[in-house]
């Protein structure tokens, strides 16, 4: 079900990045930083575990940044 909303909501923002390229840079930060909160309470698992269990909000924040950029990239090719 998470993996679902993340990839919903990178949906989201590539579509807002491509329309609203300034504006949708606010709840790119927003999702990063539920997700870089989410990491920080898993890192604190002992040993190994905390790493594994940080990992998904790590590569899942990293989607959440490609998808904005990827919008905003392919807005700013656009010829007009």
């Amino acid at each position: 079900m998470l993996i679902a909303g993340i990839v919903a909501f990178c949906l989201l923002l590539l579509v807002a990045a491509f329309v609203f390229p300034r504006l949708s840079r606010g709840p790119e930060d927003g999702a990063k930083g539920v997700l870089g909160l989410g990491g920080r309470g898993a890192s604190k698992a002992p040993g190994r575990l905390g790493h594994w269990l940080a990992k998904p909000f790590r590569s899942s924040s990293k989607a959440v940044g490609k998808s904005g950029s990827k919008g905003r990239e392919g807005r700013s090719k656009l010829p007009f």
